[in-house]
C-alpha cells in the first residue's frame, strides 16, 4: 500500500498527481510518483511520470536516470515497448506545454523523444516549429536534423500533412533565402495527395518573395513546382512568368506567357496572358513585330470583353482587369482610343469588386459624413512609400504640409521591413500610419474607419490592390495624383494634372475630372547625388566629343524614336549615345545597332552602360552626357527631372497623352523651352542644334542652374500651398453637393 494516507480519498492518487501537474506543482506530483514505486516498483509507467516530473523541474540528469532504471531491467521486447510508452507520456506533456505557450519547455521535451526515435519525422517537424516560436530558427535545422533526407527517403514515413504544410508555411515566411527552405518545399511533393493545400502555401509565399523580398529568381523557383501538380496551372503560370521577367530571365519570361495564354480558358484569363507576353517583349527592348501583333489580338480581345460584361467570381482576376490595358501608351500616343478601352475595362473590373465585395461597399456609399473644414483628413494611398520613383518625388508634400490645412494619414501597401530609411521617414512623417499587408478590402475598412476625408492615390494602376482599394470608395473623395496616369476608375473623382501635362480636350475621354493644378502637377527640391563612376576615357570617348545619353527601361525604346535619336546621331559629327536601362542587354545592342545601321551610323558610336549601385551615383554619372535625349510616346518622368536638376538639357517630342507631354510641362516649370519639339523633325533639329551649338547648350544649362532658385518646378512649399487649397475646394465642393441633394 501507498503510505499517503491522502490516497485513500475517493479521487484516485493517479488523478491527484495529474491535478498537480496541471497547476504547475512538479515536486508536489513527484512525491506521489516516489510514493507508488516505493509501494510498486515493477510499474513502469510511475517511472516515465516521475521522470517526467523531474525534468519540468530542470532536472534533466535525475529524469533521463529515472527513465533508465526500469530500462536495464527488461529484455529487448520489453525495452522497445517502454520506449513507446514513455515516448507517448512525453509527447502529451510537450502538446500541453505547448498549448501553453510554454515553448522552450515543450522543445526540450521534443529533445529528448528526438534522442529516443531520431527518425520521428512528426516529432522533428514539431521541433522545426518551436525554434520558429522560439526564435531560435536559422534554416539549418532542416538538413541538421534530417528533415529533408527524411522526406526524400524512398522508405515510407508516416507524415501529418496538414502539420507539414503548416511548417513549409512558416519556414517561407522566417527564412525564405535559406537553401534549405526550398529543398524542403521540393521534397514535400512526393508527400502531396491533395494539390490545392500545398498550393495555397507555395502560390502567396511566392508572391511574397517575389514582391516584398524583392527576389523574383527564387520565386519563379519555388512557384515552379507546383506546375507537376497540373491544378490551376494557367495561375501558376502567370506567376511564373512575371518572376522570370522581373529577374530578367527574358526568355523563359516570354516563353512561360505564352504558355499560359495556351492553358487559359476565359476571355479575362485570354487578355492577361496577353499583357504578360507583351510585357515580356516589351521588357526587352526589343521584337516590336510581335508586340504590335500581340496588342492586336489583345486589344480584340478587350473589346470582346467589354462586350461580355461577365460577373467574375474570382478577385485576383478580376483586380488583373485595372491594368491589362496598361501598355498601350508605350505603344501610341492615341489618348482617345486609348482611354475610352481603359476606361470601360476599369468600370468592369470596379462593377465586379463591387459585387464580390456588396456589403463592404454598400455600408461605405451609406457613410455619412461631418461638415469638417479644418484640418482636413488627408490619406495617401501606396505601395512606394520607400526608396522608389513616388517615394522620392512625393515626400516634399509631406515635408510641406500645413498641420492646420492637413491631418495626414498614410496607408502603406504590403508594408515590409527593410533596410530603407525612406520607408522608416514617411513611417514616421505621417500623423498616422498604417502598416498594410496585401489584403484590400482591409485596408479599405480602416480607411473607412479612420473617417478620411480625401483619399490621395499614388499608384494608380500600377498595382491591382490599390485599384480594389479605390473601387470600394471607402472615402468620399478620392484623388488620383502623381504615380501614373489616371485609371478610369469610376470611384475616382479627380485626377491631378497642371496646363501643360494634358491638352484642353482631355476632359472629353477622363471619366475623372481633371484638376489642374495653377503651374505643375509636381515639385521637388532636388535628389540626393552620389559621386561619379563614369569617365569618358573609361568609355573610350574622345574629352571634346558630343555625348548624348538616355536613360530609360527596354518599354520606351521605341523603334520610331531610337530611328529619330540615330538621324541626330549621323548629323552631330564625333558625337556618341550612351544606353542605359532596364532591358534585354543583347536585345537592346541588337535592335539599336540594326537602325544605326540603316540611318547610316557606325554602331561604334553607341555605348551600353551598365545599371549603378544606387540612385544617387546614377544621378552623378548624368554629368557625363551633354544632351539627354528623352522617348516617346512615354517621356521620362523621374529620370527627366533628375536631368533637369544636374542642368543637363534635354530633348523631348511632345505628343497628346499624359505619358508624351511629362517632360514637356517639367521643362515649362523649369522656365526653359529650348528642346521642346511638337514634331519629329522639330525632335530631330533640337537635338542637331543643341549638339552642335555649344554656346546654346552653356545657355540651357545655366537656365536651368538658376532656375533652381525661382522656377515652380523646384518650388516644393508653394507647389504643396497649391495642393492643399485643391483639397480644400474639393472638399467644399463635395459638401456642398450634398447639401444640394
Amino acid at each position: 500500500m501507498i503510505n499517503d494516507s491522502s490516497l485513500t480519498n475517493s479521487i484516485s492518487w493517479q488523478q491527484r498527481a495529474n491535478n498537480y501537474l496541471i497547476q504547475g506543482n512538479y515536486q508536489k506530483a513527484a512525491n506521489l510518483y516516489e510514493q507508488a514505486i516505493a509501494a510498486e516498483p515493477d510499474v513502469s509507467s510511475y517511472y516515465w511520470y516521475l521522470g517526467l516530473m523531474l525534468l519540468l523541474q530542470g532536472q534533466e540528469a535525475e529524469a533521463q536516470m529515472t527513465w533508465l532504471l526500469p530500462m536495464m531491467q527488461g529484455d529487448a521486447e520489453q525495452v522497445e515497448q517502454w520506449t513507446e510508452e514513455l515516448i507517448q507520456v512525453l509527447q502529451t506533456e510537450a502538446q500541453r506545454q505547448e498549448d501553453l505557450t510554454n515553448f522552450a519547455m515543450a522543445w526540450a521535451i521534443r529533445q529528448h523523444i528526438r534522442e529516443m526515435r531520431p527518425a520521428d519525422l512528426t516529432n522533428l517537424l514539431h521541433l522545426i516549429n518551436l525554434a520558429i516560436k522560439l526564435e531560435r530558427f536559422t534554416g539549418d535545422e532542416l538538413t541538421d536534423l534530417g528533415i529533408i533526407d527524411l522526406l526524400k527517403s524512398e522508405q515510407r514515413v508516416s507524415l501529418d500533412i496538414d502539420l507539414l504544410l503548416q511548417l513549409l508555411q512558416k519556414v517561407l515566411d522566417k527564412a525564405p533565402l535559406h537553401p534549405s527552405s526550398l529543398e524542403l518545399a521540393k521534397a514535400c511533393l512526393p508527400h502531396i495527395q491533395e494539390p490545392i493545400p500545398f498550393l495555397l502555401v507555395l502560390v502567396p509565399a511566392s508572391i511574397e518573395i517575389a514582391y516584398t523580398v524583392g527576389l523574383p529568381g527564387l520565386a519563379a523557383e519555388l512557384i515552379a513546382l507546383g506546375l507537376p501538380l497540373n491544378t490551376y496551372k494557367a495561375e501558376i503560370l502567370r506567376h511564373l512568368a512575371a518572376f522570370y521577367q522581373n529577374s530578367r530571365n527574358y526568355v523563359k519570361g516570354i516563353e512561360t506567357a505564352k504558355w499560359c495564354y495556351a492553358e487559359s480558358q476565359t476571355l479575362p484569363e485570354k487578355v492577361g496572358a496577353l499583357y504578360l507576353l507583351m510585357r515580356g517583349l516589351l521588357t526587352t527592348g526589343a521584337y516590336w513585330d510581335e508586340v504590335w501583333q500581340t496588342f492586336d489580338q489583345q486589344q480584340s480581345l478587350l473589346l470582346a470583353l467589354i462586350e461580355e460584361q461577365s460577373l467574375l467570381s474570382n478577385p485576383a482576376l478580376i483586380q488583373r482587369l485595372f491594368n491589362v490595358n496598361s501598355l498601350c501608351y508605350y505603344l501610341q500616343d492615341e489618348p482617345q482610343k486609348n482611354r475610352q478601352i481603359q476606361n470601360q475595362v476599369a468600370q468592369l473590373a470596379q462593377i465586379n469588386v463591387q459585387n464580390y465585395a456588396k456589403e463592404q461597399a454598400e455600408r461605405y456609399r451609406q457613410r455619412s459624413v461631418a461638415n469638417r473644414t479644418k484640418p482636413l483628413k488627408i490619406g495617401y494611398l501606396s505601395h512606394c512609400f520607400r526608396s522608389h520613383s513616388v517615394g522620392w518625388l512625393a515626400r516634399w508634400v509631406f515635408q510641406h504640409h500645413n498641420p492646420d490645412c492637413c491631418q495626414v494619414y498614410t496607408y502603406f501597401i504590403s508594408y515590409k521591413e527593410r533596410n530603407d530609411p525612406l520607408q522608416e521617414w514617411y513611417f514616421q512623417q505621417a500623423d498616422q500610419a498604417y502598416k498594410g499587408g496585401g489584403d484590400g478590402t482591409e485596408i479599405a475598412e480602416k480607411i473607412y474607419q479612420d473617417e478620411i476625408d480625401i483619399l490621395i492615390d499614388l499608384d494608380s494602376i500600377t498595382l491591382d490592390t490599390t485599384c480594389e482599394i479605390l473601387s470600394l470608395k471607402p472615402a468620399p473623395i478620392q484623388v488620383t495624383w502623381l504615380g501614373w496616369d489616371a485609371s478610369g476608375i469610376p470611384a475616382i473623382d479627380y485626377f491631378i494634372a497642371d496646363p501643360y501635362v494634358l491638352p484642353d480636350s482631355a476632359q472629353t475621354y477622363y471619366s475623372e475630372k481633371i484638376w489642374r493644378l495653377p503651374q505643375t502637377y509636381i515639385a521637388v527640391e532636388g535628389f540626393e547625388v552620389d559621386v561619379p563612376t563614369l569617365r569618358r576615357d573609361q568609355l573610350e570617348i574622345p574629352s571634346d566629343a558630343m555625348v548624348y545619353l538616355s536613360a530609360q527601361n527596354g518599354y520606351k525604346r521605341h523603334p520610331h524614336t531610337v530611328r529619330l535619336q540615330m538621324k541626330i546621331l549621323r548629323e552631330v559629327p564625333n558625337s556618341y549615345f550612351l544606353v542605359k536601362g532596364f532591358a534585354d542587354e543583347e536585345a537592346i545592342q541588337k535592335l539599336f545597332s540594326q537602325i544605326a545601321e540603316e540611318e547610316g551610323v557606325n554602331s561604334d558610336r553607341l555605348r551600353f552602360l551598365p545599371m549603378v549601385a544606387s540612385e544617387a551615383v546614377h544621378r552623378a554619372n548624368l554629368g557625363i552626357a551633354d544632351v539627354i535625349l528623352d522617348t516617346y510616346p512615354y517621356n521620362g518622368a523621374t529620370t527627366t527631372l533628375e536631368a533637369l536638376w544636374m542642368g543637363i538639357p534635354l530633348v523631348t517630342r511632345v505628343g497628346e497623352q499624359f505619358a508624351s507631354r511629362n517632360s514637356y510641362t517639367m521643362l515649362v516649370n523649369a522656365g526653359v523651352t529650348a528642346g521642346i519639339a511638337w514634331t519629329d523633325e522639330e525632335y530631330v533639329e533640337w537635338g542637331v542644334r543643341l549638339g552642335t551649338d555649344a554656346a546654346l547648350r552653356q545657355e540651357v544649362a545655366m537656365q536651368l542652374w538658376r532656375s533652381r532658385q525661382t522656377a515652380p518646378l523646384w518650388n516644393a512649399r508653394q507647389f504643396t500651398r497649391e495642393l492643399e487649397a485643391a483639397y480644400e475646394q474639393m472638399w467644399t465642393r463635395y459638401l456642398d453637393s450634398r447639401h444640394s441633394l
